[in-house]
């Protein structure tokens, strides 16, 4: 087994609880999550609350798309924490923490950071390109789409 820890941050002029809004309510991913365009029929399912811990929701889409859930494990006003769970194209359980830190200047710097262990399969692959090399891009191209809906 391998750890792994992804990190990616960018700073938004808008308030902190405007970007929580977006982060604590699944069904508010869909105006910028980097996997949105994965799948046009991809199909969604939401569970238990509408935001806050305990929201949950599962997808299930094409090859690229894959097969999983989510569930807000820790939620306040700095912090949002998703338990993420892969079960297609490969089974995985990872944590991931959403930051959100006020600035001087009044914008809000957001800190997005997945960690996990690699197995089986994902643990040969880290040997040969790293989890950062897998999805930090996707990491960076969902932030740029939080910035852009935060700050609409």
């Amino acid at each position: 087994m391998a750890d792994f820890e992804v990190v990616r941050r960018i700073v938004i002029s808008a308030p902190p609880a405007r970007i929580h809004a977006l982060i604590d309510n699944f069904r508010e991913w869909t105006k910028w999550s980097p996997w949105e365009d994965l799948d046009p029929q991809l199909q969604r399912s939401y569970s238990g609350p509408e935001s806050g811990v305990g929201a949950h929701y599962a997808w299930s889409g094409n090859r690229k798309a894959g097969a999983g859930s989510m569930e807000l494990v820790a939620d306040d006003e700095r912090e949002i924490g998703v338990r993420l769970e892969f079960l297609k194209p490969f089974k995985a359980t990872n944590n991931v923490v959403f930051e959100l830190n006020p600035t001087e200047s009044g914008a809000t710097e957001v800190v997005w950071r997945m960690s996990g262990q690699q197995q089986g399969l994902m643990a040969l692959l880290g040997k040969v390109i790293s989890m950062d090399r897998l999805v930090g891009k996707d990491f960076d191209k969902g932030l740029t789409r939080l910035k852009a809906a935060a700050e609409a």
